[in-house]
C-alpha cells in the first residue's frame, strides 16, 4: 500500500472547494473525488466554515458594498469556480484519453 504525500493547500482553494458544497450543493464524495481529496479532512474544512471559524474562506469585507462591487465580487466568486471546474475536466479528460489507449 503506498503512503499519500501530505499535501498544502492555500485558503482560497479551501474556500473554493468548500463552496462547491455549500453554495453549489455538490455532493462532499463528488468533490473530494474530483479535487483528490481525502474526505474525513475536506468534512473539518466544511466543519470549520459552518462553525464560523473562517479558517478556510474569506473574511467578509468590513465596509458595506455598493450595488456594482457586490456584482463584480459575485462574478468574480463564479469565475473561479467556473476555472476550477474547467481543471478538473481537462485533468479527467486527459485521463480517460490515456485509459482508453
Amino acid at each position: 500500500m503506498s503512503k499519500r504525500i501530505r499535501r498544502q493547500f492555500t485558503p482560497d482553494f479551501k474556500a473554493g472547494a468548500v463552496a462547491l458544497v455549500l453554495e453549489r450543493g455538490q455532493p462532499v464524495s463528488r468533490v473530494c473525488r474530483d479535487l483528490d481529496l481525502v474526505e474525513s479532512v475536506f468534512r473539518r474544512w466544511i466543519e470549520k466554515v459552518q462553525a464560523g471559524s473562517g479558517a478556510p474562506s474569506r473574511s467578509p469585507p468590513a465596509v458595506p458594498l455598493t450595488a456594482e462591487q457586490a456584482e463584480i465580487q459575485q462574478l468574480r466568486r463564479e469565475n473561479e469556480i467556473l476555472r476550477m471546474e474547467r481543471d478538473i475536466l481537462k485533468k479527467a479528460t486527459a485521463f480517460f484519453a490515456k485509459e482508453s489507449s
